[in-house]
């Protein structure tokens, strides 16, 4: 487990629903800014990555590595509240 991540799945899909390329992952889920706890029951907070984007995306194993290490950094920053906006100031969007 990762410190602070808490409640948390990371999942691996071949495309998102619509079939497209263009979507590389997504956060689905309540941030920690927006939730007040958890309570029995309830299932966790999800990071889907999708593979066949990112090989789409990326010519090396290389680019491959860079590309996933950049959009599971933007997925869990949306996971602690940060928003597009913010990561773009930050270069990680």
């Amino acid at each position: 487990m990762v410190d602070g991540l808490e409640n948390l799945v990371f999942l691996v899909e071949d495309r998102p629903e619509d079939g497209s390329l263009d979507l590389l992952a997504v956060y689905d889920g309540t941030d920690l800014t927006e939730r007040d706890r958890y309570g029995f029951g309830e299932l966790p907070d999800r990071i889907i990555v999708y593979r066949e984007p990112h090989l789409a995306a990326c010519d090396t194993v290389d680019e491959l590595r860079d590309e996933l290490h950049v959009t599971l950094v933007h997925e869990i920053a949306h996971y602690y509240g940060i928003d597009d906006a913010e990561l773009h100031r930050l270069g990680w969007a």
